[in-house]
């Protein structure tokens, strides 16, 4: 007997709302029993981390492992009559299946959110790894957000797929049940945005060069007695009594700051004079990169691991900025064009928060100035970093009868809408833990404990349940394609999944 499945992809990625759908073939040689044959929709994310080296065994480490199956969909595609209840009720029944070839069709329609299987199958929670079997505890927190995109690049250690497998359940117990799968990429939509920005989110950096580096540069060194100060607090030059010049760099976001996969990065680069100068400015280096922090959690043990992406960089471009008659405060913009038609990758995953893993970024924008000169060796060349937390979309907007049932649900629970961050200053990277970056449509991540033995999953939300009476999105849906894993590198592929 051999079972396989195919799928229709109407799209390169598939997103929530869309109906999947494909067949499954069948070829029996000869006529056999089988109960049921099912089609399950399916979508976890697996963690598998190394404990701590504990005191009195230094030698071993404990591999921890979690499981989180957070799409769950099954349907019965032969006997068409039969129902769910019936193989519960009934888990001996079989039926005679003649010799031939056979297609069923199926369809599943994909959710907006997520709902953890409060337990699952310890057959379903074993690994693999070095022939070593290891157990996947039954975790006790979940999540309730948005479905997370499809998720690679960490093999061995985290993976979120998305697949839809059957199975042809036989009824002797000696004889392997026949299986197929087939994996697809999922692509969530992203949250609403404001109808409009609340200013700009930036990061500033000043730096106060020396007028008359030189002299520096020969050894005569003012000690702090020397130095005098202006009315302003500015010390001044030790050697001419003027204030010396001071710049700020400005790298500037719409508020709230959030990136979109696949299109241009929204940022605006402002240098402005702080004190009088007498010398140019050059823009000799810029280099404006993408850092992703994906927070892994298996149990108690926890791991950040950060991956990055050069959207540009430009180095030996000695670029006058302004003038040096220009006004204190005066603000002058770099060009555009070095950081325009540079999208955000397509391998980039959006921002989210599920169980055991959470995803979260920071844009860096390292930006190399020079006072007096363009020359190397006679300029004074300063490189200076911002970094701006941001969060990444999808692009994918969600429908306008989603965005109005959200909002009316808002008004009648007499519900605050999730409060936008104000423009802040960051210095250094600060984040907080799951829940943060990304959420369940359309607010942010609910936690939520394992619900206890014997008590039924709360009801869908009023948004899902207006979601399932939408039609699939017809609009924009972009590139996405995860990294795959390296060749050759460990991973969950020996599973055995039922």
């Amino acid at each position: 007997m051999l079972v396989s499945i195919a799928l229709e992809h109407p799209h390169e990625h598939y997103t929530n709302l869309d109906v999947i759908q494909g067949k499954v073939f069948l070829r029996v040689p000869n006529p056999t029993n089988v109960s049921s044959i099912i089609v399950k929709l399916e979508g976890e994310s697996r963690t598998r981390l190394l404990a701590p080296i504990h005191p009195n065994r230094p030698d071993k480490q404990r591999p921890v492992l979690e499981v989180h199956k957070f799409l769950y969909k099954t349907q019965i595609v032969w006997p068409a009559n039969i129902r769910p209840e019936d193989l519960v009720n009934n888990p001996r029944a079989s039926f005679t299946i003649n010799a031939g070839s056979y297609e069923y069709p199926f369809q599943f329609k994909i959710p907006l959110n997520t709902a953890c299987q409060q337990t699952n199958s310890p057959i379903t929670n074993v690994s693999f790894s070095n022939a070593i079997p290891e157990f996947a505890k039954t975790p006790t927190q979940h999540i309730k957000a948005t479905l997370p995109p499809s998720l690679a690049g960490f093999p061995g250690e985290a993976e979120i797929r998305y697949f839809v497998k059957v199975t042809v359940n036989r009824p002797q117990f000696f004889k392997e049940n026949p299986r197929a799968l087939a994996n697809f990429t999922f692509l969530p939509i992203e949250p609403p945005r404001a109808e409009k920005t609340d200013g700009e989110a930036y990061a500033r950096r000043q730096h106060q060069f020396l007028e008359n580096a030189p002299s520096v540069a020969a050894g005569k060194r003012p000690s702090i007695f020397d130095r005098k100060s202006s009315g302003s607090g500015i010390p001044t030059s030790p050697t001419t009594g003027s204030v010396p010049p001071r710049v700020a760099i400005d790298a500037r976001l719409p508020n709230p700051a959030v990136l979109t996969s696949n299109q241009d990065l929204p940022m605006r680069l402002l240098v402005r004079n702080v004190s009088p100068r007498t010398k140019n400015i050059y823009l000799q280096m810029l280099q404006i990169e993408l850092i992703g922090y994906t927070k892994v959690r298996a149990h108690e043990v926890t791991r950040t691991e950060s991956n990055s992406w050069i959207l540009c960089s430009f180095s030996n471009m000695a670029i006058p900025v302004g003038s040096p008659t220009d006004a204190v405060d005066t603000e002058v913009p770099i060009n555009p064009e070095y950081w325009s038609g540079q999208a955000i990758p397509n391998t980039v995953p959006p921002t989210f928060a599920t169980c055991n893993l959470s995803r979260f970024y920071e844009l860096e924008v390292r930006v190399g100035i020079g006072y007096g000169s363009y020359k190397h060796g006679e300029d004074q060349l300063v490189v200076l970093p911002l970094r701006l937390p941001v969060k990444v979309y999808s692009g994918i907007a969600p429908p306008k009868a989603l965005l109005v049932a959200g909002k009316l649900n808002t008004t009648n629970l007499n519900v605050p809408p999730p409060q936008e961050q104000a423009p802040h200053t960051p210095t250094t990277p600060t984040h907080g833990g799951f829940g943060n970056s990304g959420g369940g449509f359309p607010g942010q991540p609910v936690q939520q404990q394992a619900a206890a033995p014997g008590y039924d999953e709360a009801p869908p939300s009023y948004e899902e349940a207006i979601g399932q009476d939408l039609p699939p999105i017809n609009g924009y849906r972009g590139s996405y394609q995860p990294p795959p894993a390296p060749e050759g590198a460990p991973g969950f592929s020996d599973e055995k999944r039922r």
